[in-house]
């Protein structure tokens, strides 16, 4: 199977091992600075990490990357599917990977309502060249907390996204899709 069938196959289910998506993050090609920039929408790609469902949960939409100094890691959407900028809360964060997290919506109206006491307008990220993994890519940095985003083109508007989190030894998947 190729690399593109092994991801459709991906895709369609939302799941892998963690294994599996690692080889496909390794096949993938690496993606510049300028084919980043713009609104992308994203999903999670479940692969039994701590953080999967957590952020369908919250009502996640994506991310946005204005020029390598403004990216704006975190896009959620409000109860009347509004778009807003949310800035990471490093203590949060650590409090939120502590936890269970149910595989339902019973936390989202509490997650909406943090969301909506974080938004921000200020840029929370940075966007650089970096190494990961053996290729150089596209790799947003967040400001205040220990994370890369690093990003592998699987077509012109979709990109297979691997978050390196400092705290956790365990890689977590996402997919960001641009929308035109």
């Amino acid at each position: 199977m190729d690399t593109l069938e092994n991801y459709q196959l991906i895709l369609n289910t939302g799941k892998t091992t963690r294994e599996g998506a690692l080889q496909l993050f390794d096949a993938l090609e690496p993606v510049n600075l300028d084919f980043m920039f713009g609104r992308w929408q994203g999903s999670g790609l479940h692969t039994d990490h701590p953080m999967d469902g957590l952020l369908e949960t919250s009502n996640w939409y994506g991310k946005e990357f204005v020029d390598p100094e403004n990216v704006h890691p975190l896009l959620f959407l409000d109860s009347q599917e509004k778009i807003f900028k949310v800035a990471p809360n490093p203590t949060l964060m650590n409090w939120v990977l502590k936890l269970p997290i149910p595989k339902n919506n019973s936390l989202k109206p509490l997650l909406m309502l943090i969301n909506s006491l974080l938004k921000t307008e200020k840029s929370q990220a940075r966007l650089r060249m970096m190494e990961y993994r053996g290729k150089v890519t596209a790799t947003m940095i967040y400001d205040y907390l220990p994370i890369n985003d690093s990003f592998r083109k699987v077509d012109e508007n979709t990109v297979l996204g691997i978050m390196d989190y400092k705290n956790l030894t365990q890689p977590f998947f996402f997919v960001l899709k641009r929308y035109l």
